[in-house]
């Protein structure tokens, strides 16, 4: 069976492990806690990162931040996980949902200002595939309008946007270290701050709503609840891990973008001949070689390929169905034909395995079994 993922291993996750306990702190903002946090906060170059126990409580910590309020409407992409709507819908937020473009499968910010009313809050950039969304666009019509930029970066990270990191242009922006993302402990996520005046509530908010943070530095002597919050601590064993796998990124990410490239040359003839799009990335992009996807001319076909590849024993998935047709989409008050291009991506897509233990052998026999059909 040719597995479409299975999580990163290094070889020193069990070290790290073992290590974590001997110093006595498995709990949250333990030694790799911090080790984690200074890596990304180094390589990114951003003013801090705290990380969290997954990618859903870091949205939530920044929807806390960007003081959601019923009422408040926040422009998001339909075609996206139901998280990165849920941490604002929690606080009372409408999600106003917009289309996505055909080509990097990423917000279309040509109908972002036309979605603006007096009641949007937010703007939340979602970089598909971990291939930027026009930033300088999103950015120049948020400052017009006053409007915060919160990026979800889950499968971006070390991707880049005209040379700069992706997560590095919203006020805020949050990671994923789900077992599905290139780099994995399990469970675990991370918000990214690049405004420095959020940092210490960022922190308090994180801490259950207490200033625990300024009484370890020394700076109150004792701690107390001073705002709301909850516990998005994750536990130093798993940062532990996720230590293990930054600590090897580079080596993580070659391998991915070799993967990615040997996909790409070996199905560019097959694909063009059936009328198959293969992923887009724009020549201002580098992409953090996240996933290798493909889209099919329609849903039957999409079925059927999924099909012959199982009868390969090849797992192949297909991936976001669209958010505004959803149950409680539509209580939001979205249409069938609002997002036209998301719902064609979505019964289209079809997602290749694609994971760091994946032989070469292997993928050549996923590429001869896509060879074999046509749609």
């Amino acid at each position: 069976m040719i597995d479409f993922n299975k999580p990163v291993l290094t070889g020193q996750e069990l070290e790290f492990i073992q290590d974590a306990f001997e110093r006595s702190h498995v709990s949250g903002d333990g030694y790799y806690t911090r080790q984690c946090q200074a890596y990304l906060e180094e390589q990114l170059g951003v003013h801090k990162v705290l990380t969290t126990t997954n990618c859903t409580h870091a949205l939530e910590m920044a929807a806390i931040l960007a003081d959601i309020r019923a009422g408040d409407e926040i422009i998001v992409p339909s075609f996206t996980f139901v998280s990165t709507v849920n941490a604002f819908v929690l606080r009372g937020a409408t999600p106003v949902f917009i289309d996505i473009r055909p080509d990097t499968l990423n917000l279309d910010e040509r109908l972002l200002e036309s979605m603006i009313t007096s009641r949007t809050k937010v703007i939340l950039p979602v970089h598909y595939a971990g291939v930027g969304c026009e930033m300088d666009t999103i950015l120049a019509i948020a400052k017009e309008h006053g409007l915060i930029v919160i990026e979800d970066n889950a499968h971006g990270l070390f991707g880049k946007y005209r040379g700069r990191y992706l997560g590095t242009f919203g006020a805020l922006a949050t990671q994923s270290f789900h077992e599905t993302k290139n780099f994995s402990c399990g469970e675990g996520g991370a918000l990214v701050i690049n405004d420095p005046a959020l940092i210490e509530r960022a922190e308090i908010i994180r801490e259950k709503g207490t200033n625990r943070s300024r009484f370890f530095r020394g700076m109150v002597d004792k701690y107390t609840w001073v705002d709301i919050g909850s516990s998005y601590l994750p536990s130093d064993i798993l940062m532990a891990v996720l230590y293990a796998q930054l600590n090897n990124h580079q080596s993580i990410q070659a391998k991915r973008q070799q993967m990615w490239g040997r996909y790409h040359a070996a199905l560019q003839g097959w694909a063009a001949n059936r009328n198959i799009q293969l992923p887009h990335v724009p020549p201002h992009c580098q992409q953090s070689y996240h996933m290798y996807y493909i889209l099919l001319p329609h849903l039957a076909a999409r079925q059927a390929l999924m099909a012959h590849l199982r009868q390969r024993d090849i797992i192949s998935v297909f991936h976001y169905q669209p958010l505004h047709l959803s149950e409680m989409g539509k209580k939001f008050g979205a249409i069938q034909g609002n997002c036209p291009v998301t719902e064609s991506v979505a019964d289209n897509l079809l997602r290749l395995p694609f994971h760091n233990s994946l032989s070469e052998q292997d993928q050549d026999t996923v590429i001869s079994a896509l060879l074999e059909f046509t749609p």
